[in-house]
This record gives structure tokens, sequence and C-alpha cells, in this order.
């Protein structure tokens, strides 16, 4: 029951990893914090709301959409970025602008070390023709 394209950025319960609806294992995910420090803190949450907490976890296990299989992340480092993004989507979008600068002075430095005249190298291959 989609309603749009899947986002990393969004809240998603995951049931794959989760106990009940899968609502801790999501918010753990989404936020980054250990899914068993999350458990502890809505159990906590719970007690100390006299079972409120409880209503509202069950709504969001209602609510909220299963995590899409398309956006099971393929490794730790992964993990790592789309916590970062969701934290602070502007440094992030920093980040990825300055790496792509420093990768396209890095081929830049290729192209013109393969580009300049290299008397020695030109000879070379000439030699291999």
């Amino acid at each position: 029951m989609m309603t749009g394209p899947a986002r990393h950025t969004r809240f998603y319960k995951d049931k794959k990893h989760g106990k009940v609806m899968g609502v801790c294992a999501g918010l753990a995910d989404y936020t980054g914090v250990d899914v068993t420090l999350m458990r502890i803190m809505v159990l906590f949450a719970i007690l100390m709301s006299s079972g409120s907490a409880l209503m509202l976890y069950f709504l969001a296990g209602i609510i909220a959409e299963d995590k899409p299989a398309e956006l099971a992340y393929s490794n730790e480092e992964d993990r790592q970025f789309w916590r970062q993004v969701r934290a602070s989507p502007t440094k992030s979008a920093k980040a990825i602008h300055s790496e792509f600068r420093a990768i396209d002075r890095r081929l830049a430095d290729i192209e013109s070390y393969v580009t300049s005249e290299n008397r020695v190298l030109a000879r070379q291959i000439d030699e291999l023709k």
C-alpha cells in the first residue's frame, strides 16, 4: 500500500528486524540509535505514561508503512550515509559536492598527464605498434 516512491529519508516500520510490529526497529534505523536502547526507551515511555504511549506505539504500527525491500542497506557504510542524510541533508549534500569536486580534480590531473607531450612515452608507444 505504497502511496509514493520509496525514500531513505522517511520513517518506515522494520518488520525484518522488529519484535512487535517493527516500530522500535524502524525508529532505531531512522534515528541511528541502537535498537535495544530504543526498545528500552519505548518501554520506559510506556511505563512513565501509564500506558498511554502504548496507544501511540500501536497507532504508529498501524499507520507507518513497511520498509520497502529496495531500501535494504548493502553494507554498514551505506547505513551510516543515510543516517547522516536524515540528520543533516544540507551538510550531506555539501560533502557529496566536495567529494565530486575532488574526484573531478584528480581526473583533470590524470587527463593532463595522459595528454601532455611526453616524448619518451610517445616513442615507446610507437615502438609497440
